[in-house]
Parts: structure tokens; sequence; C-alpha cells
């Protein structure tokens, strides 16, 4: 590897891992508007989801200017990302906020990242075979993980609430389902078209239940702070990094660097608000990221194979 080449790859790191610590950070500062400043997860999702949506838009049609719009004239790109909007998009903020909302940033975190497993075990069901070895382990690490995280391994008792449990899971559904709707769609328009309208349309949607008019909480300037830093830091420029990074280095690797996500989410809200996480929480999040470094390796090695065969 040349110096150019070793350079580029370490951008790509550097890249990704900033994205994935400030989305790591970003759950930590919603839990601190939501259990600190009594804002709804409601009003934060549709209003990040509106000024992310139109911001995003706004740097594709400086970059490609009427085709953002070209989109809708294909009725079955329209009807995908009008579900993505909804379905993927939205869902995905919302169950994942809801999370916290009832939890804490570390253990919504967390939980969201059994979305690899399910993306698997669809992958197998849908391919009519049995999961290979790497695969079955995977998921036992995954359940082994969940239990450990949610129980602090008591078969009695739970250690956090049911509703964060039951929204904790269903962040991981819909961000199973957010990362499979648009590949089609992110071939054909890019991603910053693809997720710019897919924010929009899930703000607008949205708008229709909970108006961004609608607001409850503490107005502040750490509160001010916090809503600022998740639209333009914990969204918009850790979209931007992270889709940056997959330039320079491979998607395999960039996953498995944004597990530096959990990580940073459980550490900020330790130190900043004082959630307890201990050695069972600890263990059951080893286990589940160790499910993200099983797939990815597993992932590199059939790209490699098909490589070899070309």
């Amino acid at each position: 590897m040349n110096s150019d080449s070793s350079a580029l790859r370490k951008k790509g790191i550097i890249l990704v891992l900033i994205g994935a610590i400030l989305w790591g950070v970003s759950g930590t500062v919603a839990q601190f508007l939501f259990q600190h400043q009594g804002f709804s997860p409601e009003w934060v999702v549709v209003v990040r989801l509106l000024i992310s949506g139109t911001i995003l838009l706004g740097i594709a049609y400086k970059k490609e200017k009427h085709r953002i719009w070209a989109i809708w004239k294909i009725k079955h790109d329209a009807f995908s990302i009008t579900l993505f909007g909804i379905l993927g998009m939205l869902a995905a903020q919302y169950t994942f906020f809801a999370a916290i909302h009832h939890g804490n940033a570390a253990t919504a975190t967390v939980l969201q990242y059994l979305a690899p497993v399910l993306i698997m075990c669809y992958s197998a069901f849908r391919s009519k075979r049995v999961p290979t070895i790497i695969e079955g382990f995977a998921l036992i690490l995954a359940i082994a993980g969940t239990f450990l995280l949610v129980t602090k391994g008591s078969l009695h008792t739970l250690s956090i609430s049911g509703l964060a449990l039951f929204w904790g899971l269903t962040s991981a559904v819909a961000l199973a389902y957010y990362t499979l709707k648009p590949l089609k769609l992110l071939a054909n328009w890019g991603s910053t078209i693809v997720v710019g309208w897919g924010m929009l349309i899930g703000g607008i949607f949205f708008s229709f239940i909970h108006p961004p008019w609608v607001f409850e909480g503490e107005w502040s300037m750490p509160s001010i702070f916090g809503v600022v830093f998740i639209v333009a830091f914990g969204t918009i420029i850790a979209f931007y990094c992270y889709l940056e990074s997959l330039k320079y280095i491979s998607a395999s690797e960039t996953s498995l660097l944004a597990c530096a996500e959990p990580l940073a989410a459980a550490f900020l809200a330790i130190v900043w608000l004082h959630v307890t996480f201990g050695y069972a929480e600890w263990l059951g999040t080893i286990c589940i990221l160790s499910t993200i470094v099983l797939l990815s390796v597993k992932r590199e090695k059939r790209s490699v194979q098909v490589m070899e065969k070309v």
C-alpha cells in the first residue's frame, strides 16, 4: 500500500468514526432533552426530519439541480420513496427515540444494532436456506447479548421497562427495513436525494400526527444547543461523514467502525447522565457488537470469493 492509499484509508477511518461518534452522542443528547428538559420524542423527531430533509435536498439541488424532482416522475420510484419515508425513515427515527425516552441512549443504541442479525435471518429465509455456522453463532450471540442487556443476567426481572425493550426491538426491525428498502433507489438516485426525500416525507407525514408547532418542554441554552446538535451534527454532518467514508474504505470496514456509535452513547450516558451500566450490560453489548464483526467478516470473505471468480 503506497503512502497516498494509506492516507486515503486513514481519512476514511477518521470520517466514519466521526460520523458514528456523532450519532452516539446525539442519542445521549436526546436522552437529556427527554428526561431533563421535558421534550417529547414526537417533537424532536418531526423537527429533525423536516429540517434535515430540507437541508439535504438543498445540498442535492446544488449538485444535481432539477434531478431531485425527477424521482416523482417514475410511479414505481415515487411509491417506493414514499414507503421508505414513512415505514423506513420515520419508523426508524421514532422507534429509536421512543426507546431512549422510555429507557436510555446506551441500551436503545445497542438494541438497534440487532438490525444486521435480523437482515441476516430475513436473507436466509428469503433464500430458503439454513443459516451458516457463522450466521448461527451470530444469532446465538445476539440473543445472549439482548438477554444480558435487558435483564442483567436475571431470569426473573427486566433491568429496563417493558416499553424500552419493545421500542428498542422495534427500532431494530425498523432499521432493518430502512437498510433493505431503498437499495434500488440508492443505486438510481444517490444517497443524498433518497435520504433527503425520505426525511422530508417522513416529517410531513408525522406532522399530521404531531405538528411541529405543538411543543412541550423547557427552553434553555442547553436545550437549544441540544436541538441544534441533533439536527446539525447528529444528522447532517454525521450522515455526510459516514457516506464520504465509503469512498475510501470498504463497506465491511465502515460497518465495523460504526460500532463506535453504541460505545460513544454508553460512555457519554454513564459519564454525563449517570446511567448505570454494569458488567452484564457491557458483556451483552460486546456480544451484540460481536455479531457485527462476524457478519462483516463473512461478507468480506464472500466479496473476495466473488472477485476471485471474476
